[in-house]
């Protein structure tokens, strides 16, 4: 009888026999990542339904609570969102009661206010709607005092000085204007976080707060042009930047562990050299994360449009369709979440640090912002009359004045430690704010510029609508250039503000842009209105000679050059615009006279929590620095040197033999080992001898009295450290057999698929 041949344990030897041979060949210390990342199964990306289908599913939006809510509740919450009502108690026990009923129909098992509190991300605590009541029964409760407000301990949340540490205390109350959503079993309430004494101690409340700034500025100048104009919103369209690793490699570097970005690696042979990322085929692993991503984000109503590929090597970008702006922020900070979450299942680490690779582009979060208005206008298109187009260069070159006037305060809401690594470093706009509109519409400013002061002739104002005005929208059909050095462009129906970095809270650059451009309508419309009243001009009139004042006096912050040339830093300053170059000096311009006159007069931000966010900024700066130094340090003494004492004991042990073999003649024939064991040596020194200072740099720095005096420290003695460090450790790497160094490389975590 014939033996049964075992053909399934024959071809798993046989695949454990090859999978070791090849596995063997690699590096030691890098096996387990590489190993994980190149034998792991793709799933197939497989679509299920229509995105439009999805869209909302998991968000309380207006088709929901026309299902769930009271017609007397619906209406006072659309009340809220629109007019900004206020919703009493009677109607948020309704509105609670559906929330909870719809909730619970969807699976929801608890409930949390979601909030934005200083650190930059968002922060959650979850109760379950599950409650016992007196007579010892269970029962899921919900009731609108839980809806509008709760009471999370705030002790452990940056407040700038708000308050003292032992006073815990602090509010979250509800945003009706974001609708409430659930992510996976618990129902998540947008909401403000203030302190026990009122002060924000979050990025929301001064956004809505500037918000509505914005939105009676514009509205009242919208009416000017159309008086059925009742209001004016904000809106935002960001494009989010981010780099996929590889899980298990992306944890067996420390550095990107500990800090978002590699403080230490040598630059791979192939980097974006030949601009073959950008655009290119999406990887099929990347695109099984980003269709998975979609999924999610479609149902949480995040408007997810594009996709792509982005210079660096894997790195990609990610765009949604314009929302207005307090809930395209929050979509923004949902969706990183989301991401992360996703990533993880999909053994994806995703990195949103501005910069974490050296050599490489770092990654943005372009911010498109506009005003729109609710009869469906977008207040920066030009229109197809001559009307119109007035309409459009008013707001267009008030932005423009705004953006003149406090370019410095603009330039500290883009600032932080890691945003510090990308900007001007030619990938992203240098630090100096300037605006970019073209050729062709710097022609239309400079023939505006040309007018006559004070009434214009029948013959002058039909010229000037007709020949000025009204070719507007022709110009800007032609007007497609792009100028990516610049920090604030014009892109044809909207302004794209560049330097915002990846991971940043766009809530606080939009609660600063939409600040300044609601003080400068606010003004625009008191001047015309005074030359209407008292010189008698007709409202077109007045415009155009209140805007020919502006084009002249915001002429400096045009520049439509090449931002990354030192002739352009020469120039900024010949024109007196900052230039500056670091966080700790970009933060100093938030609690000048100027900064809080502005944020008081708007009803913005005052005095104690503009100082507070300045201080939570400055600490977040040293926090990051000084992480960063400790883990550098940790590395130099702890992974490097030792590597590089294995090898040289290596060398020693080779140079021994051939002394064994050869001789008197051995010194010649191990000349190539002698001089790497001089080199080595040398680089131990020099990287010993520049962590020790590094140390003693960052022991100084802790010691200072004021966040502000150790965020210059860390910034002037303790990260120029960093470069020098990082130079003499890629030497070593350089030298170093690669199964003896001790991170994995870059080739290998850019190029991992």
């Amino acid at each position: 009888m014939k033996k049964k041949v075992n053909f399934e344990g024959y071809i798993i030897k046989l695949l454990i026999v090859i999978l070791s041979t090849k596995l063997l060949s690699m590096p030691n210390t890098r096996f387990k990542a590489l190993s994980e990342s190149r034998t792991r199964v793709h799933k197939t990306i497989k679509e299920t339904g229509r995105r439009s289908e999805m869209f909302g599913k998991n968000v309380f939006n207006e088709e929901r609570m026309l299902q769930f809510l009271t017609k007397e509740a619906f209406g006072k919450v659309k009340s809220a969102i629109f007019q900004g009502n206020k919703i009493d108690r009677k109607i948020a026990d309704q509105v609670a009661e559906g929330m909870k009923a719809w909730a619970l129909s969807m699976g929801a098992t608890h409930y949390t206010h979601w909030f934005q509190p200083l650190t930059g991300s968002t922060a959650e605590k979850h109760d379950a709607f599950f409650d016992i009541l007196s007579d010892g029964r269970a029962m899921e409760k919900f009731e609108g005092g839980q809806l509008v407000q709760q009471e999370p301990d705030a002790s452990s949340f940056p407040n700038g000085g708000i308050r003292n540490t032992f006073e815990a205390r602090g509010y979250t109350a509800w945003d009706p204007t974001s609708p409430a959503f659930i992510y996976k079993t618990t129902l998540c309430i947008p909401t403000i976080f203030v302190a026990y004494t009122g002060e924000a101690l979050d990025n929301k409340a001064p956004l809505l707060r500037a918000l509505h700034a914005v939105d009676e500025a514009a509205t009242a100048v919208a009416q000017y042009f159309d008086k059925n104009v009742r209001k004016v919103h904000a809106t935002l369209g960001w494009e989010q930047e981010y780099f996929l690793l590889d899980k298990s490699l992306a944890h067996s570097r420390m550095d990107i562990v500990m800090t978002g970005r590699t403080l230490l690696g040598n630059p791979a042979a192939k980097g974006q050299q030949l601009d073959d990322h950008y655009f290119g085929v999406i990887p099929p692993r990347a695109l099984s994360f980003m269709s998975d991503l979609e999924k999610q984000c479609t149902k949480l109503g995040i408007p997810v449009k594009t996709r792509h590929n982005e210079v660096a090597p894997n790195q990609f970008e990610l765009a949604p369709v314009f929302e207005e702006a307090n809930l395209s922020v929050d979509h923004n900070l949902l969706l990183m979440d989301v991401m992360e979450e996703v990533a993880d299942k999909h053994n994806f680490t995703v990195l949103f640090h501005e910069k974490p690779f050296a050599g490489i582009n770092g990654s943005g979060k372009h911010n498109n912002w506009s005003l729109a208005t609710d009869t469906g206008v977008n207040l920066l298109s030009p229109g197809s009359t001559p009307m119109k187009n007035l309409q459009f260069l008013t707001f267009f070159i008030n932005t423009i004045k705004a953006v003149d006037t406090y370019e410095e305060l603009l330039r500290s809401s883009i600032a932080s430690a890691s945003n510090d690594h990308r900007l001007g470093a030619n990938e992203a706009p240098p630090s100096i704010i300037s605006i970019f509109i073209g050729k062709q519409l710097s022609d239309v400013l400079d023939e505006l510029e040309g007018v006559s002061k004070g009434k214009l002739s029948p013959q002058e104002k039909t010229e000037l609508k007709l020949n000025v005005v009204g070719k507007i929208p022709e110009i800007l059909l032609d007007n497609t250039d792009r100028n990516r050095t610049s920090p604030f462009a014009f892109t044809g129906n909207k302004f794209e503000m560049r330097g915002v970095g990846a991971k940043t809270n766009c809530a606080k650059p939009m609660t600063i842009l939409n600040t300044i451009v609601a003080k400068q309508l606010k003004d625009f419309k008191k001047e015309v209105d005074a030359l209407i009243d008292k010189k008698s001009l007709k409202k077109d009139e007045a415009v155009f000679n209140i805007l020919r004042e502006y084009i002249k006096t915001s002429k400096r912050i045009r520049f439509d050059g090449d931002g990354y040339g030192t002739e352009w830093q020469e120039e900024a300053r010949r024109r007196k615009l900052s230039n500056n170059k670091n966080t700790p000096e970009a933060l100093q311009v938030i609690t000048s006279k100027e900064s809080i006159a502005l944020f008081k007069t708007m009803d913005v931000m005052n005095e104690v929590e503009l100082n507070a966010h300045q201080e939570v900024e400055y600490e977040a700066y040293v926090f990051n620095v000084q992480i960063e130094g400790r883990v550098l340090g940790e590395m130099v003494y702890n992974h490097i040197i030792p590597a590089a004492l294995s090898y040289q004991n290596l060398l020693l042990e080779n140079i021994k033999g051939l002394k064994e073999v050869y001789g008197a003649a051995h010194k010649k024939v191990a000349e190539s080992q002698l001089n790497i064991l001089e080199q080595l040596g040398e680089h131990m020194m020099e990287i010993k001898k520049l962590t020790d200072e590094m140390t003693a740099a960052r022991k100084r720095a802790n010691g200072l009295s004021t966040t502000e005096r150790k965020s210059r420290a860390y910034c002037n003695n303790v990260k120029p450290y960093f470069d020098t460090i990082r130079e003499q450790s890629d030497k070593i790497e350089k030298l170093i057999s690669d199964e003896l160094w001790p991170f994995t490389k870059y080739r290998e975590l850019l190029f991992a698929k």
